[in-house]
């Protein structure tokens, strides 16, 4: 078990509002599994003038400058995971995406390091647009082959979260074939109750997300204003991590 610490959270007033602006799109947004669906042929319409610059989900805002402090363990390992919203974008099948850093850490040593692309619909849906991972092998970073970018060598992006996430829902969130990114997400719940290091959260979104090339489920738990604060693997090798601190 992570033993819990109790970190004051800084979170701005652009969070909420966020959250309370992204939830008059969702009204409107087709179920994920249409958009992004799990089973058939897939090729989802993405149309550039149906995106916008701010992603405001209200169980994913991602506000440039924010920073999320996980730790947890891997294994026996204790690590730490760092995201950074950077202010920073990228052009994405002509989408304009944002940049979100994530570096895992063992012993204060960085041994992962992901940038992930990430753009919100006019709906309130974000798209995971693909990322560029590096992984540490004697001594240096070098590329992990399952980084992957929408619209090159055959990727196309998914859902990462739904405008309006209904227990039920199920989801792509990343699709790089052959047998390289195949990620999909079913939302179990949107009552959970969960206590962090950075808080206690009611109301929390619950999903459960796997893929069909590795042999293990990790569930995910979301706050509404926050976004992702606690993960873990339920079936397959031990992992878990929490949120521990969060600024703006």
């Amino acid at each position: 078990m992570i033993a819990p610490r109790r970190i004051v959270v800084a979170l701005t007033a652009g969070l909420g509002l966020a959250a309370a602006a992204s939830t008059v799109a969702a009204s409107s947004s087709p179920p994920p599994g249409e958009l992004a669906p799990i089973h058939g042929p897939y090729a989802p319409r993405i149309d550039p003038a149906n995106f916008v610059v701010r992603i405001d989900n209200r169980y994913m805002p991602l506000i440039p400058g924010t920073r999320f402090h996980f730790e947890g363990v891997r294994g026996r390992t204790p690590q730490t995971d760092d995201q950074a919203v950077l202010h920073r974008t990228k052009q994405i099948v002509g989408v304009t995406s944002t940049v979100v850093r994530d570096t895992v850490s063992e012993h204060g040593r960085a041994v992962e390091r992901t940038d992930d692309w990430y753009a919100q619909d006019r709906q309130g849906n974000v798209w995971y647009m693909g990322e560029d991972s590096f992984e540490l092998s004697h001594g240096r970073f070098v590329k992990a082959s399952d980084s992957w970018q929408s619209g090159v060598g055959g990727a196309q992006p998914g859902i990462i979260m739904p405008a309006s996430p209904k227990p039920g829902d199920a989801y792509r969130q990343e699709y790089y074939p052959p047998g390289k990114a195949l990620d999909e997400a079913r939302v179990l719940a949107r009552d959970g109750a969960v206590r962090v290091p950075v808080g206690r959260f009611r109301h929390v979104l619950v999903t459960s997300e796997r893929s069909p090339l590795e042999p293990q489920t990790e569930r995910k738990y979301y706050a509404a204003g926050v976004g992702e604060i606690a993960e873990r693997v339920v079936k397959g090798h031990h992992e878990a991590f929490q949120l521990v601190h969060v600024t703006h």
